[in-house]
């Protein structure tokens, strides 16, 4: 955070030490590591009455810059894989200047938001960390649920569109029990790569990233003597399909916020991340319009073809069969680094409400490699429980979800602004909290729209499942009190309020 003077910012960033320089005897050493904790010092020492004989955290690697860019572009993009609707949607002009506009009306806001909250709490829950302590644990609940939910029908997608991209060269994997089996098979051999390490996939996203990312370079190389720019300015605005178009700008360029749930496991956090950040945002946006520009500029327009797998044809048609082969191959393994790092963070995320006491304490179970084991498991079945929807289907299902996930971080984001303004930020957005408002109503007022665009099927499910988490939050919180199952909140992670409320005490003192 930016203070005033160097001077001010040292009694901040460690009260306790400040306090013990003017000889004041902090008050108890437990509420002191409390206070130290808050303000960045982040303990790795593992609660062994969760964990048993799993490995320390200080003997778990960190996450470092690179792989954590490739993991965000994973959560968030993975290539252009699945961008081609926007085009059959709404015609050329249109999807170029959707992927150009929609990052600052909603990509650029939310990596920010991203980046504040994520340094101003890192440890593993994220989103649900940052919304209990705005709005208390029920809507903490609240926020878990829906994202870790939407989280889950995303990675049901990925396996959908593997197969999709596959089914032109392999055609019995376009239904039946060989997809079936596919998908079985599939989502076993990536949820075991989650099983042994983040680290390994972070390393994992690295290589697949730049395998995907070369045959649309080399592809828009070929594209160039072919272009003709009139082509980029097509627009019928009558045959517009709206709602497609705008479910597939959402669902494309979204999830800035995933990476925090597992922020806990990132070296150095404070710094890390706001670069990874600005490194992903600017790889996932060049990543869509590079080939966008180069397909809908060297070939002939025809809009019906523009599906899921289309730019596989336009590697073909510009190049030949070897390129077509390099971007389905490219794709697969794209499907597989989104699944990997989705589900790396939909299991943390379990990880960390169970360390807050919002899940029974058998959620935070490390496995010998250090990660979530019961996490993992349960977000590997609940993707092949809904592996059965369609692609629109999924889309539509999870942005409805995932928009009112956002609404709540919006109001925690503005909440804990107005409420702590003085907690340590070690990044912070440079506007004031008017400045602040007015950045998160555009993205909020495309809320409101892609709500509305919900078929009346997609708002029922949601709806239903909204529901479910409004009855499982007091649920859990009777299994507790009737100790039917075990909750135990992690001794070693901070409590904002209380560090704010001392934070206070400091400042009356030297007043």
């Amino acid at each position: 955070m930016r203070w005033g003077s160097k001077r001010s910012s040292n009694w901040r960033s460690d009260p306790v030490n400040w306090r013990s320089s003017l000889g004041v005897k902090p008050r108890n050493s437990r509420r002191a590591t409390d206070i130290s904790l808050q303000m960045g010092e982040h303990r790795l020492a593992e609660d062994s009455s969760i964990n048993g004989g799993a490995p320390k955290l200080e003997n778990i690697h960190k996450v470092s810059l690179i792989p954590l860019v490739f993991l965000i572009f994973y959560e968030v993009s993975g290539g252009p894989f699945g961008i081609e609707d926007s085009v059959q949607a709404a015609g050329p002009l249109l999807a170029i200047l959707g992927f150009l506009v929609f990052p600052f009306v909603w990509s650029i806001p939310e990596a920010l938001i991203t980046a504040e909250m994520g340094t101003m709490f890192p440890e593993n829950g994220g989103y649900v960390v940052w919304v209990s302590s705005a709005l208390g644990p029920f809507w903490g609940f609240q926020q878990g649920w829906m994202k870790w939910l939407s989280g889950v029908i995303d990675n049901a997608l990925y396996p959908v569109l593997f197969l999709d991209y596959l089914k032109s060269g392999v055609p019995a994997l376009g239904g039946g029990l060989p997809r079936v089996f596919a998908v079985l098979i599939l989502t076993i051999a990536l949820t075991y790569l989650n099983y042994r390490g983040l680290a390994i996939v972070g390393w994992m996203a690295v290589f697949l990233g730049l395998f995907s990312i070369a045959p649309f370079v080399l592809m828009g190389l070929v594209a160039i003597p072919k272009l003709r720019p009139a082509r980029w300015l097509v627009v019928n605005w009558r045959s517009v399909d709206w709602n497609l178009y705008l479910n597939t700008l959402f669902w494309n360029l979204n999830y800035w916020d995933s990476i925090s749930t597992l922020a806990g496991e990132v070296d150095n956090p404070k710094k890390t991340l706001p670069k990874a950040l600005f490194y992903a945002l600017i790889l996932v946006v060049v990543g869509y319009l590079y080939p966008l520009l180069a397909g809908t500029g060297a070939i002939p327009l025809d809009r019906e073809s523009w599906t899921d797998g289309y730019f596989s044809d336009v590697a073909k048609i510009l190049a030949g069969v070897w390129l077509r082969w390099w971007v389905q191959g490219a794709s697969a393994l794209s499907n597989m680094g989104m699944f990997i790092t989705e589900m790396s963070s939909d299991s943390y995320q379990l990880l960390g409400m169970a360390e807050r006491g919002m899940l029974p304490e058998f959620f935070g179970k490390r496995s010998r490699y250090g990660t979530p084991l019961v996490g993992i498991l349960f977000s590997a079945s609940g993707v092949l429980l809904l592996s059965w929807m369609t692609f629109q289907e999924i889309v539509a299902a999870e942005n409805f979800l995932y928009c009112f996930g956002m609404i709540l971080e919006f109001v925690a984001f503005i909440k804990l602004r107005l409420s702590y303004p003085n907690a340590p930020r070690p990044y912070k957005i440079p506007l004031g909290t008017v400045g602040c408002i007015l950045m998160i109503i555009p993205p909020t007022v495309l809320i409101c729209v892609v709500l509305a665009f919900a078929t009346f099927k997609v708002m029922t499910v949601s709806i239903f499942a909204m529901l479910v988490g409004f009855i499982l939050q007091p649920c859990l919180k009777q299994a507790e009190k009737r100790r039917l199952w075990k909750f135990h909140t992690n001794s070693n992670l901070p409590e904002f309020r209380e560090a704010e409320h001392d934070i206070s005490t400091i400042e009356s003192l030297i007043g």
